[in-house]
């Protein structure tokens, strides 16, 4: 047979160049996704699961959202600033996102469980947003080791009155894909249009 590869009967080129045509599709794989936060996707050694109460007193697992994107955020309840303002613009993000915001789980997760009784958290969470979840840990040692996996800091600031204090805290947020898998730390204060283009990057939209 000759070699040229003009010289191939019209057939077998055509299989040629399928066959090269999938061979660099496989070999460049599904094109990676642009998010407008920080892609963590693949990061190791942090963020795999938790297991907190809701306000019902049901321990809560990652599992639980499956085939959801999961927003986390860690703050509290009486925090005058961040927090408000994040789970409004959560809220905002929501909106933007329409009908496919049922496809999103948004969790607060407290840094004080201190003041944040469930009752409270059951009030003030779902006060943004019906669907959003308050979450807190049951004691001191499950706050450790939940913001330890999560590398979230937190520190009490004493105020006027052993009741009057204040937490400092991390302001972002993680985001878990349908899958379970962490893939996004979103930056506090931009607004909701990066949030919300990146949750529907995640889900495929």
């Amino acid at each position: 047979m000759p070699t040229s590869f003009p010289a191939l009967p019209a057939l077998l080129r055509r299989t040629f160049v399928l066959f090269c045509c999938a061979f660099l599709l496989a070999a460049c794989g599904k094109p990676k996704p642009t998010f407008r936060n920080v892609d963590i996707s693949g990061a190791t050694g942090f963020g795999k699961d938790f297991a907190l109460t809701d306000p019902s007193g049901k321990v809560r697992t990652l599992a639980d959202f499956k085939g959801k994107a999961v927003v986390m955020f860690f703050g509290y309840t009486h925090c005058p600033d961040v927090c408000p303002t994040t789970m409004a613009e959560l809220k905002a993000v929501m909106e933007q996102m329409g009908p496919e915001a049922d496809k999103v789980q948004v969790l607060f997760v407290t840094v004080d469980p201190e003041r944040d009784t469930a009752a409270l958290l059951g009030q003030y969470v779902p006060a943004f947003d019906a669907r959003f979840l308050g979450l807190r840990p049951e004691n001191e040692a499950a706050l450790k080791q939940v913001t330890q996996d999560f590398k979230v800091y937190y520190a009490k600031v004493p105020g006027t009155s052993p009741n009057n204090y204040t937490m400092d805290h991390s302001a972002g947020s993680y985001v878990f894909d349908p899958s379970g898998q962490l893939r996004l730390f979103i930056r506090h204060g931009q607004g909701p249009d990066p949030i919300a283009h990146d949750l529907k990057t995640l889900l495929g939209s």
